[in-house]
This record gives structure tokens, sequence and C-alpha cells, in this order.
């Protein structure tokens, strides 16, 4: 029997060990392996660093191959001791702790390092990178002394760094050189509907700004930028890239460009040394990517195993990923250029864009933003150079022209073999079907035969389908959607929990009903935060960190960082004074525009946000509640007061109403409308409630929207008087406050519940009293947002301009 060769491997990381992973099941028992790794830990996932830096996951679950894995394939771990010079004549390489291992083979896989910035203050105390798990425990130690951080860099690993830091509670702005986040893999329409969602989800941008210098004495304090403006951050975080780690390769006199230069089998320019992953150049390309490295770490153990392999030719790169819980891939050449043409769709109530690209009759590349479900099809046609000429629509759509719908199963079905299932674990769609076929009958056994779903999870639809298709009867696990990817327990679930239990804050919410995700998601916060304040008006308090920007600030945010100001109007109705008060305002603070919106109201557009309290506090008018899932506006025409054919007077009844219900949270937004007649001025008919008075009385009219969907409003009910109006109206809001899913329009509930079983519940007149006294319960806690901040001074501090707010005067932007 031959006797085993030495194969030593420098760098514990993914690429270098599923490198090993191969060999050891290629040719088990021909190397005698040795592994050495810088860092103090076993084989991690990289990919997961984000989520043990939230706190959502701990070092142990993202533990790839641990102790035991390497005492039982007899190879000696060398951990938290790099290699520090490898001697290429008698083949043999000395760690830092002066360890001395012989080798035969050679695999550098020494990975990369984060890029810093050269700048003025780089090597201040409390500027950090981000790219292992000592940053990431700096991180978290950083967040429970200070409060606001700056992360440079709005690519994937920024964007990563800053949601994990948002979690830990700190107040974070994302400062980008370019125009758009992840432009390496976004387009700029997707890049635009990422960043809405993260905004919404608590983050800052700072875009087009060019760091000039990190300020503070011997800790950081903030940065400064070339165009003079300044921030305040008490942490700073570099990610903008990685450089490959060659030294130890150039030290050795190895061949080095900007990576350590590789040919198709791996080799470098010394024989008998490998190398593969970050740290590798392969014809020009160093990847950062995982799929790739694996590609590689396949091709090179076929090789060292001896085993016939065409080498290693590429690869075309596509990214699939959740970026703070939003979903996005791309791959290929996704921009447009003067020789492509592209096919777009693009849904921003659903929060979904895709795009694809075509050069002659090949697609190219591809984007898509919230469904990525069909990103590994379309990735697998850009590979194959196949024409698709004829059916493009089909393939943006994911299903044929003529159909409104399509099949994941069939899609699934569909996909060859060979195709990566689980990019982060290079799990093809074969080898699942193996692991099926051996026995594994649940996602839970296929995740720990073949690690796919293991990682980010964001394949696991894909692993299910594939178990459904290929499992036979009584494979699987029901899968039970909750209201968003942290739970399983969907909205009438958490509520029943919640009054069971008496739950009285999002986080405990979170901690008993067994949240998967500890800090929640943009999704369910905003919702828990709804229906906690549903439940228990006279105990909860709101919180703000779990509502979207133009909710903490008050003012609806405009696309170029500025705000928009909408008074309260009752009823469209104003006053000379209060004409003049809002132009005078107009003029000191040189608003761009004063426009008047559908509502009848008046809309100060391109205010700065450091101006908004100012302009509250002179306007002396309440607020109009235009950004907030609230009521909006009571929307009505002259009726009987001057109209010939007014039969009632509606702007009372509007007037009336608006006062009675403003500042009404509800599970959407709410518009009302009062019509003094049959002939609907008011567009009574296309409102959520609608009220139009004929003769002798008023009909009530529900359920209607003008906006993307027109959805025609039904008759409720015909009354009398205004106080049947009032009772009825209060009724009917109360109950959709309290049956309605967070973030559902009346028009979309009452199809859902339909109308004759809202009209039972509001049949009774005790049973309408009853909600009447809940929601004045409720809006007896309301306060005016705007009135609020003007009086509170350390709120009003979160409104600073950032040069202030860079001198230690103020708190940030973020929180209100």
């Amino acid at each position: 029997m031959n006797k085993p060769e030495k194969l030593v491997l420098v760098g514990n990381g993914m690429a270098g060990v599923r490198t090993i992973e191969h060999v050891l099941k290629l040719a088990p028992g021909a190397y005698d392996m040795t592994v050495f790794g810088a860092e103090p830990h076993p084989n991690y996932n990289r990919i997961m660093l984000s989520k043990v830096l939230a706190g959502g996951t701990d070092m142990k679950d993202i533990i790839i191959n641990d102790r035991d894995w390497y005492a039982e394939n007899g190879i000696r771990l060398f951990t938290g001791d790099a290699v520090a010079s490898i001697d290429t004549v008698h083949r043999k390489v000395v760690s830092a702790s002066g360890v001395v291992s012989d080798y035969d083979k050679l695999i550098i896989a020494t990975g990369s390092n984060p890029f810093m910035l050269p700048l003025p203050g780089v090597r201040k105390e409390g500027v950090i990178g981000f790219r292992d798990i000592h940053d990431c425990e700096m991180m978290i130690e950083a967040s429970k002394k200070y409060k606001k951080a700056a992360v440079i860099g709005g690519g994937l690993l920024g964007l990563e760094a800053a949601r994990g830091l948002l979690n830990l509670g700190m107040d974070v702005t994302v400062v980008h050189l370019n125009k758009y986040l992840m432009e390496r893999q976004l387009d700029p329409p997707a890049s635009e509907m990422l960043q809405r969602e993260l905004e919404a989800q608590g983050m800052s941008f700072l875009l087009e700004k060019q760091t000039a210098a990190i300020t503070g004495k011997r800790r950081a304090d903030g940065l400064e930028f070339s165009d003079g403006s300044r921030l305040q951050a008490d942490l700073i975080v570099m990610a903008v890239g990685i450089l490959p780690n060659v030294e130890l390769a150039k030290s050795a006199g190895l061949q080095v460009n900007r990576g350590i230069v590789v040919n198709d089998f791996l080799e470098t320019s010394v024989p008998g040394i490998y190398a593969v992953g970050e740290c590798a150049e392969h014809r020009g390309i160093a990847y950062g990517l995982v799929a790739p490295l694996y590609e590689q770490g396949a091709v090179l153990a076929k090789h060292l195993a001896g085993v016939e392999t065409s080498g290693y030719a590429g690869s075309v790169t596509s990214t699939k990923l959740k970026v703070s819980g939003v979903d996005v891939f791309s791959a290929g050449m996704f921009n447009d250029a003067p020789d492509t043409r592209s096919l777009r769709y693009q849904d921003d109530i659903e929060g979904v864009y895709k795009k694809i690209v075509m050069k002659g009759e090949r697609m190219i590349g591809a984007v898509l933003f919230g469904d990525t479900s069909d990103g590994t099809s379309l990735f697998s046609l850009i590979k194959s150079g196949e024409s698709v000429t004829g059916r493009e629509k089909e393939l943006l759509l994911g299903y044929p022209a003529g159909q409104t719908s399509a099949s994941p199963l069939a899609r699934l079905e569909a996909y060859s073999v060979d195709e990566i299932i689980c990019g982060c674990n290079g799990v093809t769609k074969g080898r699942i079907m193996e692991a099926i076929a051996d026995g594994c009958s649940t996602v839970g056994k296929i995740k720990a035969c073949t690690k796919a779903s293991g990682s980010c999870g964001g394949c696991r639809p894909e692993v299910e389908g594939l178990l459904s298709i290929y499992g036979g009867e009584g494979a699987g696990e029901p899968v039970k959607e909750g209201i968003c990817g942290c739970t399983t327990m969907d909205r009438d679930e958490i509520i029943e929990k919640i009054k069971e239990m008496h739950l009285v804050s999002v986080k405990e919410v979170m901690n008993v009903l067994g949240w998967n995700e500890p800090e929640g998601c943009s999704k369910c916060r905003p919702a828990l935060n709804y229906y906690l304040g549903m439940l228990w008006p006279s105990e909860y308090k709101d919180e703000k960190e779990s509502r979207f920007t133009n909710e903490r600030f008050h003012a609806n945010i405009q696309k170029d960082g500025t705000y928009s100001v909408v008074p309260r109007v009752y009823g469209g109705v104003t006053s000379p004074a209060d004409l003049k008060r809002i132009a005078a305002v107009a003029e000191k603070y040189d608003v761009p525009m004063v426009k008047f919106t559908g509502g009848q109201r008046l809309d100060l557009l391109g205010v700065k946000k450091e101006d908004l309290p100012k302009i509250w506090e002179e306007l002396d008018m309440p607020s109009g509640h235009a950004y907030g899932k609230a009521l909006r506006t009571v929307k009505t025409c002259v009726g009987s007061t001057f109209c010939r054919f007014g039969t009632q007077d509606s702007i009372g009844m509007g007037i009336q109403m608006e006062k009675a219900f403003e500042r009404l949270n509800t599970p959407a937004k709410v518009k009302l409308a009062v019509s003094g007649c049959p002939r609907n001025c008011a567009e009574a008919t296309i409102k959520d409630l609608g009220v139009v008075a004929i003769d002798g009385g008023w009909e009530i009219y529900v359920g209607g929207n003008g906006g993307v969907k027109v959805r025609e409003s039904e008759l409720l009910c015909t009354v009398k008087t205004e106080e049947d109006v009032m009772e009825w109206t209060g009724a009917y809001l109360q109950y959709y406050r309290e049956t309605a899913n967070w973030n559902e329009r009346t028009s979309v509930w009452i199809e859902r519940i339909d109308l004759d079983e809202v009209k039972a519940a509001l049949e009774s007149r005790e049973e309408r009293l009853a909600l009447v006294s809940r929601i004045e319960e409720t809006l007896s806690y309301t306060t005016d947002p705007w009135k609020e901040i003007i009086d509170n001074p350390e709120l009003r501090k979160n409104f600073m301009p950032l040069a202030e707010a860079g001198t230690g005067e103020g708190l940030g932007a973020r929180r209100s």
C-alpha cells in the first residue's frame, strides 16, 4: 500500500476546507492532512456573520465542521496559529508559534482582508473592518457603550453590517460613494427599491458622499466628507471591499498579481503548491462569491485525487441572497448597453422587480428583487447560452403567455441535475435527489446530509419543492405560512396568544412566541407594534423604532431626501388666516413647492428634516397624518351650504367625522369622504368609507379604493341622522382595526372577509356601541405628534442637522 502523501492546507476557511471534504470522498486515505487557521475557531460559515452580529445566531450555529470532524478524519488542526513562512525548496511551512510541517502538496487558501481606506484617522480606536468573528465581537461590545454608527460602503457587506448594528440598537448611517446601493449586484430601479425597504427598517443613507477623514482624538467620533459636511459616529465600520491575502505567497516567491496566479488546475507558479478561494487569481479574475470558490475546490480536489477533470474554466457569477430580509438575485451582465435589449416588470406595491437582458438571441443577465424564485432557471439559461427568442416575456414573468400563474414545482422538475440549488454550500439538485433517495425524508435531514439550506436559508423553498417531487408519499414537513419568515404563526394566532398571555411589548411577543429571528424583521415588527397598540391602548407604549421612516419623522420622505408637510385641514375647509400662515411659513423656509392634494389639503414639498419642527411650530396646526397608517382625510363637497343640488350639510358632517377620528392608528391608511347629494362630487364611492346624502338621510358605502387597483365601494347601510352616521362609522372603523391584517387596506380586507360578515357584526346596536366605546378609548390616549415633538427638547434633537449633530449636541436622525 502506498504511503499517504502529506497535504497541508494554509487557511481554515470555506473554500479550503470544502476542497479537503471533496478529497476525503474521492481519495480516502491518500493524504496525511494538516490544516492551519489564523482564527481560533474551527471552519465556520462567513456568510452567516451578519446573523451573529445581530445576536440571532450563536457562533456554534455557524460552524460547518467542528473539531470532532477533523479528529474523525485524521486531520491535524492548528487554530489561532497562522503560517508565517513557506520553504518551497525543502517543502515545509512554519507557523507563527513555531510549528513546522512538511508537505508534498500545499494548498494556500488564505482568503482576503478587508480593504481599509487610507484616510486620515483610519487607525483610531473605534474604526474596524467587517470580515471575521473578532470584528463581530468588537461591534457587539461597542454597541453596549455607544449608540451611533457609520458604515462606509453600500455594498452587500456594508448593508449586512448595518442591519446587524441596527438590531443591536445602534443608530446606523450607511455612507456610499456611488449613487446607488449594491451597484455591482443591482441596477438602479432594484437598488432604489432596496433603499426604500431598508429606510423603512430604520437605516439612514448618505449617497454620493466621499469620506475625507475620520475625526476624533484617540477614538473616532465621526466622519468628515469632501464637501465639508460631517457626521457624528462613535463606531466606524469599513466595508468598501476586500483584497486577496497574498503576503505569504509573495514572500515565498510565488507569482502574484492582484491574487495568487493559478492555472485551470489551480496550480501556482511553484510545483506542488496550489491556491483556491478569494486569494487566487484565475485568468485575471479573483472571485469573492462562494459558488465560484466551491467550483474551484471541486476541480482541485479531483486533480489531487487523480480523477480526470477538464479543469476550471472560470465562473459566470450569480448572486442570490437575502439582504436584511429582502430577497435579491442578479447574474451575468445586467446593465443596459448599446448592443443589448431588456425587458422589465416592476410592482412597487408588492415590492417586486424583474429584469432580463438579451444580446442577440441569448440572455446575458438578469436582476430579480422581492421574488427570486426564477433565479436558478434564469441563471441556467445565461450559462447555457441557448436561444431565448420568442420566450422573453415567458421568462420574465415565470410562466407562459396566456397563463396567470406559474408552477414552482414544474420549474424545479425541469432543472438539470447539475443545477446549483444551495449557492452557499454548492449543493446541486442531483445531490439533493440522491439524499432523498437515501432516505432523507425531511428538510432537516437533507440539511444534515448535504448542508443544503443550512446557511442563509434562502434555498429552503427549493429544497422543500424537490422533497415533495421526489420524496414520495408521506415525505416532507408541513410548511405553515406565518405573518413573515420569522414565525409560522398567522395574525389570528398571534393576537390570540397576546390576549391569552397578556403580552405587552414587541420583544416579549417575539421571545414568548418563539420568533426564529430574535429582532424580527420589517414585516413583523410594525405589525406587532400595531396589534399591541390596538389590543392594549391604555398600557402599550408605541415603539417608534418599529415604525417606518415616514411615521418616525411624521412627514413623507421624498426621493431627494427632503420631506413634505401636510397640516390637517378639516373637511377640506380652511380660512384666510390659515392660508396666510401657510404662505408665510413656506416663504420663510424657502419651501420649493406648495401643492393642493387630491384630498383637499395643502402640501408643502421639499422641506429639510431639520426645519420640520420649526415649521410645525409656526404653522400651529395639527398633523394631517399624510405619512401614516391612520385617518388621512375626509373629503367633502360644499353640500347644502352653497350647492343648489345639495340635500345635506356635507361640510359639517365631514368636519365632524375628521375631528372625531383624527390620530386614529389603523392597519393601513384610511380615507373618508362625504358627498352632499347622489351626484357624488366628493368621490365618496371610491373611499375606504364614504357617506352620500340623500333626501331624509345618509347612505354609508365601504371598501372602496381609488388607487392602483380601483374598487367601487359597497353599500353598508342607510341611516337617518348625523348621530347614526358617527355611530356606524366608529363601529365600522373599529371592526376593521380589530380584524384586518396589518397593512391590509379596507378594499382588500372586505373582499377577504365579505361584506355580509361586516353587516352581521354591526347589525346589533349593542355591539356597535361596544365597538364605538373601544375606538373612543383608543382615541383618548392619542396626542398630536407634531405638538409632542415641538414641546419635547429631547425629541427635537433627532431633527438636528448633521453639522450640529457632529458637535455632540444631538442624538442623530433615526430615532424619534
